[in-house]
This record gives structure tokens, sequence and C-alpha cells, in this order.
């Protein structure tokens, strides 16, 4: 089922969301819904906070990524009350968007590798180094988790020229091509 994308403003995108019981048993559908909406919005990962589940999981599929990277092994799977232990190697800029902010690119800078435990949608537990652009992913929605949009991670300045087309998501003017909601 496609789910209601919700949209900047929203204040379930910031609060640091809850951990999830592994065995809930809606989990499974709530994550193939996750996958679905994610799919359906044309986005490369997307969190629990943003379709209105202050829950600590997140999609992410890096396939799209293949093309311009193309040493990049595609990862697909979802992240379970996961933690970002560590954020090392280089900062790398990248232009980011986000299906919350519709219409909104900008660079942020993160860094080019990371330390993350989390359970999958298997229930079996990984502590791994990820690197790359699936490392800029999860960091991405990791931060939906935290309560946080990556234009948090902008300059004030850049924060300052964003401002209207923050207010136009938020209020309801702007109209993406999935469904959403305020």
């Amino acid at each position: 089922m496609i789910l209601p994308i919700v949209l900047y403003g929203n204040p379930v995108l910031r609060k640091t969301a809850a951990e999830i019981d592994l065995k809930d048993e809606s989990l499974k559908t709530f994550i193939t819904d996750m996958f679905e909406t994610m799919y359906h919005a044309e986005g490369v990962g997307l969190a629990a906070p943003q379709v209105g589940k202050s829950m600590r999981v997140f999609v992410v599929d890096s396939a799209p990524y293949k093309e311009i990277y193309p040493d990049h092994e595609p990862f697909k799977g979802a992240f379970i009350n996961p933690t970002i232990t560590d954020r090392f190697g280089e900062d790398v800029p990248f232009a980011e968007g986000c299906l919350s902010l519709p219409k909104i690119n900008e660079d942020v800078i993160r860094k080019s590798d990371i330390h993350i435990t989390y359970y999958d949608e298997k229930g079996e537990y990984h502590d791994c180094d990820i690197n790359g652009i699936l490392a800029r992913i999860i960091q991405h929605e990791y931060d939906h988790l935290e309560g946080k949009v990556f234009t948090d991670n902008l300059s004030q300045i850049k924060k300052m020229v964003l401002k209207r087309q923050l207010n136009d998501i938020a209020s309801g003017k702007v109209h993406p091509a999935y469904k959403t909601k305020k």
C-alpha cells in the first residue's frame, strides 16, 4: 500500500523516533509499504517519520546510483533500530533532495564512511562499516530518526535563502507528483 509522505512542517519530522519491538507483527507489512511508497515517489530512501510514524526504521535501495558510481554494489534493505556509532573518512559534498522537502536540492557535506549497528527486516543483527553513496543515503535517513532534515546541515545563509521555499512546503503550496499529507 502506498502511504502518504508527510511534508516539511509536520511535527513528526522533528521528533526523535522511538525504538521498535522486533516482534511486532505489523512490522513486515509496514516495511513492504515503505518500499512501495519509496519506489512510487522515485526515492532511494524513506524513513518511518516521513510516513507519519515516529519509529526507528528506514528503508533504502541504492540501485539507481549504479550508473553514476559503477564500482558501487547496490544495496536494498531495511534498517531497524539503527545506531550510527561513528562517522569518519573524507568530508564529501553531494546535492541531496528529500521526499518530505520536494523541489529542494542542496549540497550537503557528510562523512564518506560510517559504522552502524542495526537489525534487518529478517531480525538479523548487523555491526558494520559502510562507505560511499550508501553511507550518504543512510546518514540522510538516519537524520530523520533523530528529528532532523537535510537542510539542518546547511549554512545559516543558505537556510535564509531557502526560507520561502520551506514555508511554501509547510503551508501546502507545493504539490509533488506523489501522495502527501501536511
